[in-house]
């Protein structure tokens, strides 16, 4: 009778989607159309390094409840967004103590291997002390770069660690504000890393440096006053050729940094431009992004604001206009037919969802994104605040920073809103959305004020309903 109940109660158990101690299973998602166009999610930006997917197929719209959720995943402390690719997702957080890299179906969330390393870090300023960087893909072989400046290569299929660097002890790297931040690049057989190192007595230090692949074997190194930022570097075409733009600088007195366009097989620098607010607590952390041909824009929001950069043919910069009224804090804008759309601003109140000319950096409109939502009987007023933006294709979908999901309609006259659901209320909501074969990635990285939910990793099924 005993082992009869005992089965009954892990029947009961599976039937209502647990799956182990962290991972909630819910629904299975629809069928994936024959005729989806699909793409890997290897880096944190996405396979084009700015938020933008080619996905196609994809739900129409969604009623306040959301789209229907697939699984969810209780997640230790994390800024990290999951990366997918092969049939994998990778997800990285900070759990008793251990830095802990897993290896999932993107479907069912089911763990196929995981990774862990101890680690000591806890934020000065009170948010989370888990990994700030996702997991960088590459065929068989991933790199993680933890809060406390762990770079390490691990075999995607095995879980074996390939090669492990610290660059605080090798580097000289001092921590920031926010521990280390930046994502590491992998351009062909090349880790690019913003390492942020110091050298004897302060002196200039080893700024960006470049590995192998598969050994962890310095390869070069660019030596900088300017640290490591929070802006994770990306190698782009620029005039035809490619160029790594590493958006550098730390904690430093004074405050410096700025863009930095390199060779990235040697590490030759091409050009220096400054740009970094003159306050102690600042922080680059927007990623670059490249306009056209021979433009590259780049932003914070702590005084400087935004700038649109352009490069003549030998890879000089020449500054096209500023706006200071134009600085994202950390989310990357995306350009749209000769226009740039982003959430403006440091902090939640003074935040406004803007849209600039490309051509002379004037500001065309600006929106507070202000919404009511019923939490508890009460009526209260909300916003995107800090967002991000994810497009596919020629739609585009915001992630608020307290947990609304909304799909956007944007244009040079202004912002409206075709869908929009509150699939949380928790604050810190800072990760990019993530789509991968039709899945909607999002990612709760503090305690819920409804129904107390942990931070979670919450999957979506965004796939459009079948004609058949």
């Amino acid at each position: 009778m005993n082992l009869y109940f005992r089965f009954f109660i892990f029947f009961i158990s599976v039937g209502n989607g647990l799956c182990g101690e962290r991972l909630q299973i819910h629904a299975k998602p629809k069928p994936l159309s024959k005729d989806a166009i699909t793409e890997n999610w290897p880096r944190f930006l996405g396979l084009h390094n700015d938020g933008t997917s080619k996905e196609t197929n994809l739900l129409k719209s969604w009623g306040k409840e959301g789209p229907k959720l697939i699984w969810e995943l209780k997640r230790g402390e994390t800024y990290a967004s999951p990366t997918l690719a092969k049939g994998k997702l990778f997800s990285f957080d900070l759990a008793d103590g251990n830095e802990r890299l897993e290896c999932r179906d993107p479907e069912s969330g089911k763990l196929i291997w995981d990774y862990k390393y101890a680690v000591k870090y806890r934020d000065r300023f009170g948010y989370s002390s888990g990994p700030r960087a996702s997991p960088v893909l590459d065929d068989d072989i991933l790199i993680l770069a933890g809060v406390t400046a762990q770079l390490r290569a691990i075999e995607i299929n095995t879980a074996k660690e390939l090669w492990h660097i610290d660059l605080q002890k090798k580097y000289g790297h001092e921590l920031g504000f926010f521990g280390y931040g930046p994502a590491p690049f992998i351009w062909k057989d090349l880790v690019l890393v913003n390492v942020g190192g110091v050298g004897k007595d302060k002196s200039k230090g080893v700024c960006v440096a470049a590995f192998d692949r598969k050994t962890g074997k310095e390869v070069w190194v660019y030596k900088d006053s300017w640290g490591a930022s929070y802006s994770s570097p990306i190698v782009k075409k620029i005039r035809g050729k490619e160029v790594l733009l590493v958006f550098a600088g730390g904690e430093s007195r004074p405050a410096h940094g700025g863009l930095l366009a390199l060779d990235p097989s040697s590490g030759k620098l091409y050009d220096r431009f400054s740009w970094r607010a003159d306050s102690y607590e600042s922080v680059n952390a927007s990623v670059p992004v490249v306009i056209g041909e021979d433009k590259v824009f780049i932003s914070e929001c702590y005084g400087k604001g935004g700038a649109l950069l352009k490069f003549d043919e030998n890879y000089k910069i020449s500054v096209q206009w500023e706006e200071r009224k134009f600085g994202m804090h950390w989310m990357t804008p995306l350009v749209m037919n000769d226009h740039i759309y982003g959430f403006s601003g440091r902090n939640k109140p003074d935040v406004q969802f803007k849209c600039a000319k490309v051509s002379d950096g004037s500001i065309l409109w600006q929106d507070d994104m202000r919404y009511q939502f019923e939490l508890n009987g009460r009526d209260l007023t909300l916003s995107f605040f800090r967002g991000s933006l994810l497009r596919c294709e020629n739609r585009v979908f915001g992630l608020g920073e307290d947990g609304v999901f909304a799909e956007f309609m944007l244009s040079p006259k202004g912002v409206k809103i075709s869908s929009q659901s509150q699939l949380f209320v928790a604050e810190q909501s800072w990760a990019l959305p993530v789509i991968h074969k039709g899945l909607l990635y999002i990612s709760q990285h503090t305690r819920g004020f409804v129904n107390d939910t942990k931070p979670r990793l919450m999957c979506f099924d965004f796939r459009e309903e079948s004609s058949n």
